[in-house]
């Protein structure tokens, strides 16, 4: 099970930083925390409707598999799998 547990844990920190680099691909709504920052301000480049929810899908998907494992690491700890 060690190599499972290994495998996991590289696995999580990959999935870590690709959810880093897809949520601050995501185009603020405003109203928020990014106004404070600049972010609120309207530009004349507007990003297709396709691609933000296909950048919305691959994020909720590789969020959803980032608590799986954490999940999944938990449970090794937790009945000494590991």
């Amino acid at each position: 099970m060690n190599g499972i547990n290994i495998a996991l844990q590289v696995l999580l920190g990959i999935i870590s930083l690709l959810l880093t680099l897809l949520i601050l691909l995501h185009k603020g709504r405003g109203g928020g925390l990014s106004d404070m920052f600049g972010g609120g301000v309207t530009t004349t480049m507007q990003t297709s409707g396709v691609a933000e929810r296909n950048l919305n899908r691959i994020t909720i998907i590789l969020g959803v598999v980032w608590v799986a494992i954490i999940i999944t690491l938990g449970l090794f700890q937790r009945f000494n799998l590991v």
